[in-house]
């Protein structure tokens, strides 16, 4: 079998950024997409937003008062926000819409929403750095960053609407 061949393409468009895909010429004309798996991380991305906002708005209707029930809104609205730019991302990348799907249920109690909702945003904060990690494109990397300390914003209210739940029980 011949030596594998690296191939490099450039693509610049909107948003302003520019993106370089690496590919791999294994041999008999497969090629390998080197940012497969940024592209299928940010589809996971994308499919945890997704959940993130059916899942909000649950908890904001078992919220137990008006405060804190427009804060989840508000959270909700960022994860409206993520899934807006991660979904333009993907288009951009690939030339097609994602497909969202729900990933994870959400617990129809609050007291086990909240413990919930914590750590789904502390596993995105790590998996959103670990995408920004993953790429050289300042637009993409920053997007997931952004949202990255977004996530873990969330969590802190979250944990901040349990701890007073708990102490009220």
């Amino acid at each position: 079998m011949p030596d594998p061949v690296l191939y490099f393409s450039l693509f610049t468009g909107p948003p302003s950024y520019t993106v370089l895909s690496c590919f791999i010429n294994k041999g008999e004309n497969s090629m390998y997409n080197a940012y497969r798996t940024l592209i299928e991380d940010i589809a996971i991305a994308i499919n945890g937003e997704y959940s993130a906002i059916q899942c909000y708005e649950i908890l904001a209707q078992l919220a137990p008062n008006e405060k804190s029930r427009n804060q989840i809104l508000e959270i909700r609205q960022d994860e409206i926000n993520h899934y807006q730019a991660f979904t333009a991302i993907y288009t951009q990348l690939t030339g097609q819409q994602p497909t969202p799907e729900l990933i994870e249920e959400c617990p129809t109690a609050y007291l086990s929403g909240l413990k919930y909702s914590i750590e789904d945003e502390q596993k995105a904060v790590d998996f959103y750095l670990d995408i920004a990690d993953q790429t050289q494109d300042l637009y993409i990397k920053e997007t997931f960053k952004r949202a990255a300390a977004d996530e873990q914003n969330h969590a802190v209210w979250f944990l901040y609407f349990l701890t007073r739940g708990q102490a009220r029980s």
